[in-house]
């Protein structure tokens, strides 16, 4: 007997592949996370519980400030960190939105859902800016009451 003779026919249809938008954005993803010195600025950021200054990263990282002021941009880039201004001082945190919508490529190489997947693409979501970066989050304490920032315009 032939090996397609055993197959029995599906009454489901094959599985699909993960939306091409989707595929990109996590691609880009795992690409800003595709550096140890990110990947040790992002675990810093996470276990710091709270916001660090890039002095304060350059000598937890061991690596220049400049480094650290690249890698920083990247993963601003895809929303991964938020800046947050504090007089002449940059403070920066993990955007627990992004993270916590990230999966893990296990999870994805598996087959199993995204966290954050729901029918449309990542890129149409509505709690993401056009172009399918995570959201940018800014905490309460930092943002400008309402009659302060109708009063700055």
């Amino acid at each position: 007997m032939k090996d397609t003779e055993r197959r029995r026919p599906r009454a489901e249809p094959p599985p699909q592949p993960l939306a091409r938008p989707d595929a990109r954005q996590y691609a880009a993803w795992f690409r800003a996370l595709a550096d140890p010195t990110r990947i040790q600025i992002v675990s810093l950021l996470a276990r710091a519980g709270g916001p660090l200054t890039v002095g304060e990263i350059v000598s937890a990282a061991d690596v220049s400030q400049a480094t650290v002021s690249q890698h920083l941009k990247v993963l601003a880039g895809i929303r991964f960190v938020v800046a947050e201004r504090r007089g002449a001082a940059r403070y920066y945190r993990l955007n627990e939105a992004c993270v916590a919508g990230f999966p893990t490529a296990t999870g994805l190489v598996a087959g199993r859902e995204p966290p954050a997947a729901r029918d449309e693409p990542v890129a149409a979501r509505d709690d993401r800016p056009a172009g399918g970066s995570c959201p940018a989050t800014r905490p309460a304490a930092v943002a400008k009451p309402a009659t302060q920032a109708s009063s700055s315009r």
